[in-house]
């Protein structure tokens, strides 16, 4: 995850809405703005041991992966 924040070409300004945290599952609410394009997302980070087991995030707006960052997209089938 971190080498996948730190690839990002131009990251988006984000507005923390709020943080629920129980038993090692974090689920936190934030408003992006990719330069005009706003999305509302949801994270939901499971910790083991300290560290981050898995992380996914829900976007409001679905949007195509850009090429650069295809070394850690797994596409999903509707």
């Amino acid at each position: 995850m971190r080498e996948f924040q730190e690839a990002y070409p131009n990251p988006p300004a984000m507005q923390l809405r709020r943080v629920i945290v129980r038993d090692g599952l974090w689920v936190v609410e934030i408003v992006s703005d990719y330069g005009g394009q706003i999305y509302n997302a949801t994270l939901i980070i499971e910790l083991r041991d300290g560290k981050v087991l898995r992380e996914t995030r829900y976007y409001a707006e679905p949007f195509e992966a850009p090429e650069w960052r295809a070394q850690w997209v797994e596409r999903m089938h509707r």
